[in-house]
């Protein structure tokens, strides 16, 4: 049966087909309203040995200049370099901003792409395609790569969440339609640890057990009549939550058990506390962790607003690789840096550079990425990719082949809609050692 037939089947007709190839294929059966997976097309991928096993996702909000940060062309009319100058990295032959002197430092464990390109402009359309792979759509809220990471690896540390989000806010991208056990635990303030994680006053720890029993044998019944996904999944949250507060664990969020030179060397700002609170987590067995820096989009005053962004960048960036480094996680904990777009090439009568999703830059480091790394290239205004240009879907492939993730199985929405987590992306398997 062809695809175009499949999609012509009413909804539960093409249900049934699918669940049936499931079951034959895997011996699997579609539960209601539950993901469930099966093969996609094959492309013989080899499996990545020594995976990832963690992720620190750090996301710049607003879309990153590349030419002020990991693409600046110093050969180009001033126009589009302005007065930027460029400066020498860890790795030979390695140029980037002078805005980024830390992370320059590191560039010999680290990996550059330069061929970025999509075709969303727009920031909440485009943050969801970087953050999720798929384009937003209003009848689907698709999962972000933290989560999909999650789904096949599961949690490391049993006592702690499995995805936190800092500084990212509670609408952005999350568990999409595998559901609540997999939405990111979402910090806005990484200094004040994590709130409401404390009995009432008054409140001992017998007396808090003693009320949770009594709870739990209160909604007994309710359980029993109502088998609902999501109300059980609300449930087991809330065993988790009342688990962690008794945890020795708790303490992973307290920034206060650092030393004050420690904090200092991230930066005072809530991105560099929440890179410093990112390895904490990361350390104590957090699988996935996204750190949000907003302030990138600078269609006035783009030199003087991007200087200042970058020198947080810098500072924090710098801090959480030596640190990762020193501590020997670099090597199983992946560190992105990404955004939704880069800005225009030519600056603008402000002072400042537009949306521009043609051309921009991300950064990878630590995971097995090959050091010293500068994959595709720009036209000499950092205008379009000339080698090796990258979709966002092969950037996302990249990251999820990164994890030894299975690029091309394919999981079921409750609507029985199949995705993979790469969407069809291509990833560049020579960016690992």
């Amino acid at each position: 049966m062809t695809q175009s037939t499949i999609q012509k089947l009413d909804e539960p007709t093409r249900r049934d087909f699918i669940s049936g190839a499931a079951k034959t294929l895997l011996g699997v059966s579609m539960m209601p309203g539950a993901a469930f997976a099966a093969g996609g097309k094959d492309r013989k991928l080899p499996v990545r040995k020594n995976p990832a096993k963690k992720i620190i996702y750090l996301y710049m909000s607003g879309g990153m200049s590349h030419l002020d940060t990991f693409d600046p062309k110093p050969e180009a009319a001033s126009e589009y370099r302005g007065n930027l100058g460029v400066i020498k990295t860890s790795a030979d032959g390695v140029r980037i901003s002078e805005y980024l002197p830390g992370i320059a430092r590191h560039m010999d464990k680290a990996a550059i792409i330069n061929s970025l390109h999509s075709r969303t402009g727009a920031h909440a359309q485009a943050r969801y395609l970087m953050r999720t792979n798929y384009s937003k759509r209003g009848t689907i809220k698709h999962p972000h790569m933290g989560a999909w990471l999650l789904k096949y690896e599961d949690r490391i540390n049993k006592q702690l969440p499995g995805f936190v989000s800092i500084n990212s806010g509670s609408r952005s991208a999350g568990a999409g339609f595998f559901g609540p056990n997999f939405e990111p635990l979402v910090i806005g303030k990484p200094d004040a640890g994590l709130q409401n994680s404390r009995h009432f006053a008054g409140v001992d720890d017998e007396t808090f057990v003693r009320r949770r029993k009594l709870a739990v044998e209160l909604d007994r019944k309710f359980h029993g009549n109502y088998a609902d996904k999501g109300v059980n999944a609300y449930t087991a949250m809330y065993d988790e939550a009342a688990t962690l507060m008794r945890s020795s664990d708790l303490n992973a969020f307290n920034l206060a058990k650092e030393k004050d030179q420690v904090r200092a060397d991230y930066g005072e700002g809530s991105f560099g506390q929440g890179c410093l609170l990112a390895r904490r987590l990361t350390e104590s067995g957090v699988r996935s962790v996204e750190v949000q820096l907003g302030g990138w989009d600078t269609h006035q005053e783009n030199f003087q607003r991007v200087q200042k962004n970058t020198a947080i960048l810098d500072q924090a960036v710098a801090a959480l690789l030596d640190d990762l480094s020193a501590r020997g996680l670099l090597e199983e904990t992946l560190v992105v840096l990404t955004t939704e777009f880069g800005r225009t090439p030519k600056i603008n009568k402000n002072k400042g550079r537009d949306h521009y999703p043609k051309a921009f830059s991300a950064f990878l480091a630590g995971g097995g990425i090959k050091g010293g790394t500068i994959y595709g290239k720009t036209d000499e205004n950092g205008t379009l990719p000339v080698e090796n240009a990258l979709t966002i879907a092969d950037f996302n492939a990249t990251v999820a082949y990164g994890f030894g993730l299975p690029l091309d199985q394919r999981l079921f929405s409750p609507s029985a809609r199949p995705f993979t987590v790469a969407n069809h992306g291509n990833p560049v398997m020579e960016l690992f050692s």
